[in-house]
């Protein structure tokens, strides 16, 4: 996909522009906090993102919210290139290959998790320690709850896949009954 390529190109030239600067972690901020704005309105989304509206009325209304924010120069001077190359759809596509990226170089990584019922907070540390032993990362969860799934979890970490669903469990064992027979 073509917006998903250009977004990672994107992100990675934002991240090595903050890595430069030894900013990495308050870009990450400032981003996270634009796009709270962006979520909290839905005029102020189409304003950005509706072709219709002149590039520099874009600029302008960017250039705001970067100051009310107190975007750092990079930020406010990356986002109007991104209304300049029209990519600023691209947005959350830039951030999350941002985030990724920083999270890497942290040593960090992100497991998303769905599970049958929500966790305890005891139950997301127990977790979230045994994936950080398994991949050697600090992990943080992204944890969901899917009331198809009859017991158990399935974390996914980048591209290795744990299913403790009791689905998956119950497939196995009726496949090792069937065997013995």
């Amino acid at each position: 996909m073509r917006s998903g390529a250009a977004a990672r190109r994107y992100g990675r030239a934002l991240f090595g522009l903050a890595r430069e600067e030894s900013r990495i972690t308050e870009i990450r901020g400032e981003l996270a906090s634009f796009a709270d704005v962006l979520a909290s309105s839905e005029e102020l989304y189409d304003a950005l993102f509706q072709p219709l509206h002149p590039v520099a009325e874009r600029r302008a209304v960017l250039r705001g919210i970067s100051q009310r924010l107190g975007a750092s120069h990079t930020v406010q001077n990356f986002f109007s290139f991104l209304v300049d190359q029209r990519r600023l759809v691209d947005f959350e596509g830039i951030r999350s290959e941002y985030e990724r990226l920083a999270d890497a170089d942290a040593g960090r990584t992100r497991a998303d998790v769905v599970t049958a019922s929500p966790l305890s907070e005891d139950q997301r540390e127990r977790l979230r320690s045994a994936l950080s032993t398994r991949t050697g990362k600090d992990v943080e969860l992204d944890v969901s709850v899917d009331a198809s799934l009859l017991g158990g979890a399935i974390a996914s970490v980048g591209a290795l896949v744990f299913d403790g669903s009791l689905r998956t469990q119950l497939s196995q064992l009726r496949a090792s009954l069937t065997k013995g027979q």
